[in-house]
C-alpha cells in the first residue's frame, strides 16, 4: 500500500526542520571615526581588553550555534585575515617556553568556527556587503552580526532571534529601546505586539528619521536573521544618501508584505557595547575589563580611586560631577 503525501505538507516538514547555521559578518568599513589609529589597521581589529573586537563577534556567532562564518571585508584588511589564521612561527616560540597559557589563546581564534573571507569590492552600504554573501549562504537563512556590535555572552540574544525565526519561519531583527532624542542615530521600526513577550512584528522600516517623525523609539541594532528572499529586496535597492545600498530599505520592503513571511523583531534589554564609537569603545574596555579574571579586581580598585579624584577635582574647578 502507498501512502499519498501532499507535495506542499512535506515543503512545510521540510521548511519546519530548516534552521539557520551560517552567520555573515560585515566588516569592510574604514573606520573614519577612529583615525588614525585606523590608517593602518583595520577597526575590527582594535582591542577590547585582551581580545580584537571581531573575535567577540566570531564567537557570539559560534556560541549560537553558527560554526560557518563569512567575514566580508575591504581593502587594508590583511590582518583582520591573519588573525584566524594559524601562526607557526609565535606558536613554535610559545612552545619552546612552555607557555601553554599563551599558546592557548593564540590556538583560540583559529579554532572558533570554520571562518571564510570575501572582498567587497566597493564600500557600497550594509546592504550591498551582505549581497554579496549570496552565493555562500545560498537559499539557506543566515544570520548577520555586525562587527562593531558587542553583545555581552551571558546575554543570548542571537540564539532567541534564531528560536524565532525557526518558530515562524521569518526575518527576524534586533531591537533596542533608546532615548527618543538619540533615534536619528539608528534605523527605527513600527511594531505591532504578538502574544510573545520582547517579540513584535515589524510593519515599517525607517533609516535615520527625525526624532518628529519616527514611529516608536526602537532602534534597529546590528543583529539580524534573515531569509533569502532578502537578496531579491537588495538586487532592487537604489543608491541612498553617498551611494549606498541600506539593508534597511531592503527589511522595509519585506515588512511592507512584498516577500513570502512577515518580519520580526526581538527587543534586547541586555548589555550591548558599540565599540564602533570612540567613547564606547572606551566603555566596553572598562566594563568588560574590571571583570577580567586575571586583572578585574585590580581595574576595579584604580576605578574607583579614579573616580573619587575626578569628581574632586570637578568640585574644585566648579564644574559639577557626572
Amino acid at each position: 500500500m502507498l501512502l499519498s503525501i501532499n507535495p506542499d505538507k512535506l515543503h512545510d516538514m521540510a521548511t519546519d526542520v530548516r534552521t539557520v547555521q551560517k552567520a555573515v559578518i560585515p566588516a569592510a568599513g574604514l573606520g573614519t571615526r577612529f583615525l588614525p589609529a585606523t590608517k593602518a589597521m583595520p577597526k575590527e581589529m582594535l582591542p577590547i581588553v585582551d581580545k580584537p573586537a571581531i573575535q567577540y563577534v566570531v564567537e557570539e556567532a559560534a556560541k549560537s550555534g553558527l560554526n560557518d562564518v563569512l567575514i566580508i571585508t575591504g581593502r587594508n584588511k590583511e590582518n583582520l585575515i591573519s588573525h584566524f589564521d594559524g601562526v607557526p612561527e609565535l606558536e613554535y616560540t610559545l612552545q619552546r617556553k612552555s607557555d601553554t597559557n599563551k599558546l592557548r589563546k593564540v590556538h583560540e581564534a583559529s579554532e572558533i568556527a570554520e571562518v571564510h573571507f570575501l572582498r567587497q569590492g566597493q564600500p557600497l552600504g550594509l546592504g550591498h556587503a551582505v549581497g554579496r554573501a549570496r552565493q555562500h549562504v545560498g537559499q539557506q537563512s543566515f544570520a548577520v552580526l555586525l562587527g562593531d556590535d558587542l553583545i555581552d555572552d551571558r546575554d543570548a540574544l542571537l540564539t532567541k532571534m534564531i528560536e524565532v525565526h525557526d518558530s515562524e519561519q521569518a526575518t527576524v531583527v534586533a531591537l533596542m529601546e533608546v532615548p527618543p532624542e538619540q533615534v536619528h542615530l539608528y534605523g527605527c521600526a513600527a511594531v505591532e505586539p504578538t502574544d510573545e513577550p520582547g517579540v513584535v512584528r515589524i510593519t515599517a522600516l525607517v533609516e535615520k528619521p527625525d526624532p518628529a517623525d519616527a514611529p516608536s523609539n526602537l532602534a534597529v541594532i546590528g543583529r539580524y536573521v534573515l531569509r533569502p528572499e532578502i537578496f531579491d529586496e537588495i538586487d532592487k535597492l537604489e543608491p541612498g544618501r553617498g551611494g549606498e545600498y541600506q539593508l534597511t530599505d531592503a527589511l522595509n520592503a519585506l515588512a511592507a508584505g512584498k516577500g513570502e513571511r512577515p518580519v520580526y523583531g526581538v527587543v534586547f534589554d541586555g548589555r550591548r557595547y558599540d565599540t564602533g564609537d570612540r567613547v564606547g569603545w572606551i566603555q566596553a574596555n572598562l566594563r568588560l575589563g574590571v571583570e577580567h579574571s586575571e586583572f578585574g579586581d585590580e581595574l576595579s580598585d584604580w576605578l574607583l580611586e579614579f573616580a573619587d579624584g575626578l569628581r574632586e577635582a570637578k568640585a574644585k574647578s566648579g564644574r559639577a560631577p557626572q
